[in-house]
């Protein structure tokens, strides 16, 4: 397994990724209602990813194996992790703690000196145990209550 930019050619196998990830694994967030679901769908389409890909201000980054992409991730110059997203194939392989190492370190590589993000409850429990800290209480976003402010240190 590789760790490395995406390129273009990438952003509709990385769209795949994240909304299969959506879908089958975020269900204690979604709980399967359709309508949240479609909103956390909404802007997941290969357009927005080959976007996302070529933003100047942020690092769209997949690991992939044997040609297929397996997660995707990305973060902004300031930090920010913006997605993490795991094919529910290549759960529990150490993928997903790999490219969010990968994203730190890009982060501190673009002068950012602590990490952001809003955790779903899915994930809250893997970015506590990767030495996050909550920051605020969750909020609502896309209709359900997930949006966990999370911060590290990346010194």
């Amino acid at each position: 397994m590789a760790i490395r930019d995406a390129k273009p050619e990438d952003a509709a196998a990385a769209c795949e990724v994240a909304r299969r990830s959506i879908i089958e694994l975020c269900a204690a967030d979604h709980g399967g209602d359709p309508e949240i679901v479609a909103r956390w769908l909404a802007n997941k389409t290969p357009e927005n990813m080959g976007a996302w890909i070529a933003r100047p201000d942020a690092s769209l980054l997949v690991a992939a194996e044997d040609g297929a992409i397996l997660a995707v991730g990305m973060v902004s110059d300031a930090g920010e992790i913006l997605l993490n997203y795991v094919s529910p194939s290549a759960r529990f392989r150490g993928i997903s703690r790999a490219l969010l190492k990968a994203l730190e370190a890009r982060a501190r590589e673009r002068g950012a000196a602590i990490a952001t993000l809003e955790s779903t409850q899915t994930a809250r429990r893997f970015y506590l145990s990767n030495g996050y800290v909550e920051t605020g209480a969750a909020t609502m976003k896309f209709g359900m209550r997930s949006g966990y402010r999370m911060s590290k240190a990346l010194a």
